[in-house]
């Protein structure tokens, strides 16, 4: 693996499939490793109207998602490149594409991405992203970003994992992404080879519809040991 100009091991930020399993794009590696990384969450609570007590009641309403939020520096100024080539590919994976179905398009949401440094994976999506140009050749090509980005997580997990299967990690929890003509008994079909066990994913998941799946919703699939 290349090394960031500090002779460290390098971030990365890659596509990954609805199994957080890398797509087999080429990632993108940080040129200069973050400063440092936030990662926030926040609950959601409702105060009750009707209560006149002196102790405010609340009451839980929602989970947030987490998110992190970093800033990364993407520098070619040795090269005399320009650095818009590697911060596009950032830009890329906010894209809504197309997919066209028979005679039908249909947008495909932006796919999810992990950030990985170390021990440290973030599997979520880009939600917020600005670039700023801070350095230019003769010319105006620009040659350093400053790149400010938020990924929220679309599940509650936890992002230090079990080294090694002795480690104390525990199995690890797959998702599938619900898209188009997606049934649970399909779903079930493809990651257990057994359309009856539909059944493991709708009780995990609490659906109480196995009908009504959403596109875009995401399941998390358990093992079928359960």
């Amino acid at each position: 693996m290349s090394t960031t100009r500090g002779d460290l091991q390098p971030a990365t930020i890659f596509e990954v499939n609805a199994f957080s399993q890398p797509t087999g794009e080429l990632p993108i590696m940080c040129m200069f490793n973050p400063y440092e990384y936030t990662v926030s969450k926040s609950n959601t609570f409702e105060r009750d109207p009707k209560n006149n007590a002196d102790v405010m009641h609340i009451t839980f309403k929602e989970s947030g998602s987490q998110t992190l939020s970093l800033s990364l520096v993407f520098d070619t100024f040795e090269k005399k490149e320009d650095v818009s080539l590697i911060t596009n590919k950032l830009w890329k994976l906010m894209e809504v594409k197309t997919r066209r179905d028979r005679k039908d398009t249909e947008k495909v949401e932006p796919p999810y991405v992990m950030f990985k440094w170390g021990v440290f994976q973030f599997v979520a999506v880009i939600t917020d992203m600005t670039q700023k140009f801070t350095l230019f050749l003769p010319n105006g090509t620009p040659v350093r970003a400053k790149v400010d980005i938020t990924f929220t997580q679309f599940d509650d997990s936890n992002d230090y994992p079990g080294q090694n299967p002795t480690s104390g990690g525990g199995s690890v929890e797959q998702f599938w992404r619900v898209v188009g003509d997606d049934r649970i008994d399909t779903i079930a079909a493809k990651v257990y080879g057994d359309a009856t066990k539909w059944r493991l994913i709708a009780t995990h998941n609490q659906i109480a519809n196995p009908l009504l799946l959403q596109s875009g919703q995401q399941l998390m699939i358990p093992d079928d040991n359960e």
